[in-house]
This record gives structure tokens, sequence and C-alpha cells, in this order.
């Protein structure tokens, strides 16, 4: 098939990809005596440093969350799966990264997926995806495209930008995915699948119905 005519194939990183917030847990837990409650759905109100019951203000968290991507992203690892999804995909597809962090940690985070033998390109983007996710459309002029994301609200954003891509809604961590409001139920995505061998085997039937 032509490269410029496969059909293009736009994923998120962190809890698709890659596990996030076990590891930023984790690492809360062990250096900063924060604890992180993963059961609940509310990120807001989750942290709280040891001995105190109030949570986190906002600006902290954010805070954090840049710590963790300055110093401590190798805690990360690859999904169940990924890794060996993204291989399967890329024989049919154009496949690339599009990844919630500032532009100038995009290189850490292209190191980050090499490392891991991922071998896709990555898209840095600040708030909501759907524009972003319309310019790469756009760069690449595929007749075809999927996104992959773990959160609702980016899905609700890509639907609004690009309402023909196809959209699938998964959360690649067990302990997170409960609490996840479903982007398929609120009518943004048209699947909700969460684990890769199932996704896969998703994808590649409608990459099957585009080729015919």
């Amino acid at each position: 098939m032509n490269t410029a005519r496969k059909p293009l194939i736009v994923t998120d990183c962190d809890e698709v990809l890659l596990y996030m917030v076990v590891p930023f847990r984790d690492w809360l837990a062990s250096d900063m005596d924060i604890d992180l409650d993963l059961g609940t759905n509310n990120f807001g109100r989750a942290l709280r440093r040891r001995g105190c019951d109030e949570p986190l203000e906002q600006s902290e968290i954010w805070q954090l969350l840049e710590g963790f991507f300055d110093s401590q992203m190798h805690r990360q690892s690859p999904i169940t799966g990924a890794c060996e999804s993204m291989q399967v995909l890329r024989e049919r597809a154009n496949v690339v990264v599009l990844t919630n962090l500032g532009d100038e940690r995009r290189e850490a985070r292209q190191r980050q997926l090499d490392s891991f033998g991922f071998g896709l390109k990555v898209y840095t983007n600040q708030g909501p995806k759907g524009p972003a996710l319309r310019a790469i459309l756009d760069e690449y002029g595929a007749q075809r495209a999927f996104f992959i994301d773990d959160l609702a609200h980016h899905h609700a954003s890509a639907s609004e930008e690009t309402p023909h891509v196809t959209r699938l809604h998964l959360v690649g961590e067990p302990i997170l995915a409960p609490h996840i409001p479903c982007a398929f139920q609120q009518g943004h995505a048209h699947a909700r699948i969460d684990d890769w061998s199932n996704a896969l085997a998703w994808l590649c039937e409608r990459l099957d119905e585009v080729e015919e």
C-alpha cells in the first residue's frame, strides 16, 4: 500500500502505551511522603501529604507531575501488549503518538519510546487534543484515521474537531480503568476496550474494512 494512502493511527502514550499513574504514585510515596488514592475518579482531590486530611492544591499537583516527567520517566514501562500491538499496526498503517506534554519534553518522550522499541514519531500538545489531531491529519492527508486515548474529554474534543475519525477509548492501567468515565457511553468514542489483546483485534477488523 502506498505510504501516503495508508490509514493513520494517532495514539496517546500514558496509560495507552506506557504505565504512568502507578509509577507516579510509587514515586510520590517513596520520595515525597505523599499518598495518591487511585480509587477515585477525582484526581484533583486524590493527593494528600501524609498526616494531612486536606488534598493538595491543583498548582502543587501540576508541579509534581512536571517533576515526574522531568526526572522519573525511567520508572515507566510498556503496558502489556502495547509494543507487540504497535508492531502489528505499523505494518498496516502510519502510527504516531500525540502526548500531552510540554514541547520541551518531546525529545525525552521520543527517546523513552524508542528505548522500548516503539519506533513512533512523537507530537506534543497542551490542552484538548482535537485541534492537534486535526493538524496531524492535515499533515498526513490520510483518507481514514483512528484516534486512541485514555481520557474521555480528549475523545469529546476529537469528536468535535474530527468527527470522521474512528475513536477508541483505552485505559491500560487496570487499577485506574474502573474510575475513568467512558467516552463510548458518552457518545464520543466508537468503543471502550481496556486491554491490547482485544483492542488490537478491534482495530484490525476496522483496518480490514479500510482495505476492502
